[in-house]
């Protein structure tokens, strides 16, 4: 179990999960609808959320059930409002579910921790109030009653009619804890949700037609659940994606720590010509895009480590899902012996409730017959005192005397 772990902490950043993608305006409320059924064993639920694409702006992430890596949590990602917009903060895995932004997501994310499942020891259960599970499949199961107190379907903290909570004492512990960012599953998973046109909010209204699939990148079959409907109205923006998307806090921190790209900062400001300034305003901005790809482009030594360092953490990722998959089967065996043994046991206790009991007899001894009870007689009825005596008939022999 140990080493388990060690095998999935190999691949963990220790740092704090940083912020991504910045948005002037927030994204739509969470749909409604239901979550699938569980597919096995070891599967974790992760919530959709609200994605965002320079081009189409918000599009639709389903919730889907992953394997998870053992012993860890999914804490999901959240738009939060900050510095004149909203930032997002990746999810990620670790050993406790964090802060996400005090959302509530559903299926056990009331907005506070995670009461879908627990993990006890290499096996994770379900709670039965929460998930959709099938306990002939899965076994792992126990009931508690969750209380929400958050009914809001509001997708981003802090804002405009966004979610005011703020992390606790322990959600900011957790949050220095090691984590893990999204496994391969569920970052295909998201590029295969950018590509759809139709789970793009300009598309479906908040009301995306793949709410929720059975694995990561299942968008077809009987596991697809639809939206049954928008969690508020629709207000479409009124603005492009490209006039909404700036540059998140981090990249503007760099821009000035680095003096290169600040050189306008220290020249005098030439007060007889502004639109010369906007000029030079203007094409700053135009390159900057530019300048930000070529820091964040590896360079040719550096693109051939980062790719082997990607193979070792995906091929250090498929073995510990299959040695998690085989402890699970093994675990699915030993139940199903355990199960037949029971019906076996019943078996026998029915068939001997059903055998006549039959009588002991020593050895060497007769079997003993038994006689019927005598019949009793009837008695006779008495002929009374008073009555009178029949009287011998004239012609017969009775009143004859003795014989010759």
């Amino acid at each position: 179990m140990v080493g388990m772990l060690m095998l999935a902490f190999s691949a963990i950043s220790f740092a704090q999960i940083g912020v991504g993608i910045a948005v002037r305006f927030g994204p739509p409320a969470i749909p409604i609808y239901t979550q699938p059924l569980c597919p096995g064993p070891g599967y974790i639920w992760t919530p959709g959320y609200w994605a965002w694409d320079d081009d189409g702006g918000y599009y639709w992430v389903p919730g889907t059930w992953v394997l998870a890596p053992v012993g860890m949590l999914w804490t999901p990602g959240y738009w939060g409002w900050g510095d004149g917009v909203y930032l997002w903060h990746a999810g990620y895995w670790g050993p406790h579910v964090g802060f996400y932004g005090g959302i509530n997501y559903g299926f056990g994310y009331t907005g506070i921790g995670f009461w879908g499942g627990e993990w006890r020891g290499g096996s994770f259960y379900y709670n039965r109030s929460v998930t959709n599970i099938n306990i002939t499949r899965v076994t792992n199961v126990y009931q508690r009653n969750v209380v929400v107190n958050n009914r809001s379907r509001v997708s981003y903290n802090g804002g405009s009619g966004g979610i005011h909570a703020r992390p606790t004492t322990e959600q900011e512990r957790f949050s220095r804890e090691a984590h893990r960012e999204a496994l391969a599953d569920q970052r295909q998973h998201e590029r295969a949700a950018s590509q759809n046109r139709q789970l793009f909010a300009s598309q479906n209204h908040g009301r995306p037609a793949i709410a929720a699939t059975g694995r990561p990148g299942e968008f077809n079959g009987r596991n697809v659940v639809a939206a049954r409907q928008a969690g508020a109205l629709y207000r479409a923006p009124h603005m492009s994606p490209q006039q909404a998307r700036v540059s998140s806090p981090q990249n503007r921190g760099a821009e000035q720590r680095n003096p290169a790209d600040n050189r306008s900062a220290s020249r005098p400001v030439d007060r007889q010509q502004p639109n010369r300034d906007i000029v030079r305003n203007n094409k700053q901005q135009a390159q900057q895009p530019r300048l930000d790809q070529r820091r964040q482009q590896p360079t040719r030594d550096e693109q051939p480590r980062q790719q082997q360092q990607a193979r070792q953490q995906q091929q250090a990722e498929r073995q510990q899902q299959t040695r998690a998959e085989q402890q699970r089967q093994q675990q699915g065996r030993a139940e199903q012996q355990r199960q037949q043994q029971n019906r076996q046991q019943q078996a026998r206790a029915e068939q001997h409730r059903q055998q006549p009991a039959r009588v002991q007899q020593q050895p060497g001894q007769r079997p003993v017959h038994r006689q019927p009870a005598p019949r009793a007689e009837r008695p006779q009825p008495q002929q009374s005192r008073n009555s009178p005596q029949p009287q011998p008939s004239r012609g017969g022999r009775e009143g004859r005397g003795p014989g010759r």
